[in-house]
């Protein structure tokens, strides 16, 4: 009788055994995914908006392209500075500007070079504009013609770069000058702007008088790969 209630209370035992492990086979090794669904979903987000910050970066103010097909920016704004001559720059450029005129004397007969053209507004771009027209009507050509050459000396008000305030013609007393310039303007963060060889990309005929500034770095890297600055942009 005592074996029998044993063997009834061994059996009970067991049948809960199993119903447990049943029970922990079906549903208590089943992972709980929700930490990392929502850890993944904040991964994806994070990656997503790095994403749209890198694609919407615009590019530091001394790299804003400024040709005949972009603009002056509408909302830019300038804080200006007089050099000497008269002429206006951004203030952000009148170190770099002077120390490269200063280095510049011994090229120019060891005398300082003259900015001639800083700063314009877009008055002053309109009436160099028109006055470029007018000069090739004179000379007999078409409207049309005489608009078109124009443009290839003078910007569209509110498309050149004298409107920006980084932008300066440069005179000197020999065509020495413009020798050095070239060759070691980049080493405080100007390019020549306007090379005759890259006439096609830039839309404006060769300007040995045209600097532009772009910073050291950019200015460096766009004269060892002999660069205009439209084409450094598309390769950044």
């Amino acid at each position: 009788m005592q074996n029998t209630r044993t063997i009834k209370y061994l059996l009970s035992f067991a049948s809960v055994l199993i119903i447990a492990l049943l029970l922990f086979i079906l549903t208590g090794n089943k992972p709980d995914n929700r930490h990392d669904n929502e850890t993944a979903s904040l991964y994806t987000a994070n990656d997503v908006s790095q994403a749209a910050d890198e694609q919407s970066a615009e590019p530091p103010w001394y790299l804003t392209l400024v040709n005949n097909s972009h603009p002056v920016p509408q909302d830019y704004e300038i804080n200006l500075v007089t050099v000497k001559g008269g002429e206006n720059v951004d203030k952000r450029i009148y170190k770099p500007l002077k120390e490269m005129l200063e280095a510049a004397k011994e090229a120019n007969q060891g005398k300082l070079p003259k900015v001639v053209s800083g700063y314009r507004t877009q008055s002053k771009q309109q009436k160099l504009y028109d006055e470029k027209i007018k000069e090739y009507l004179d000379e007999g050509y078409s409207e049309s013609d005489a608009v078109k050459m124009a443009e290839q000396w003078v910007a569209v008000p509110g498309f050149s770069e004298h409107q920006l305030g980084f932008a300066v013609d440069i005179n000197g007393e020999t065509d020495e000058l413009y020798s050095w310039l070239q060759q070691n303007s980049y080493k405080y963060g100007f390019i020549f702007r306007y090379p005759g060889n890259k006439t096609d990309i830039t839309g404006i005929a060769e300007e040995v008088w045209h600097y532009r500034y772009v910073g050291t770095e950019a200015a460096a890297q766009m004269y060892e790969n002999d660069l205009c600055l439209e084409e450094y942009l598309e390769a950044s």
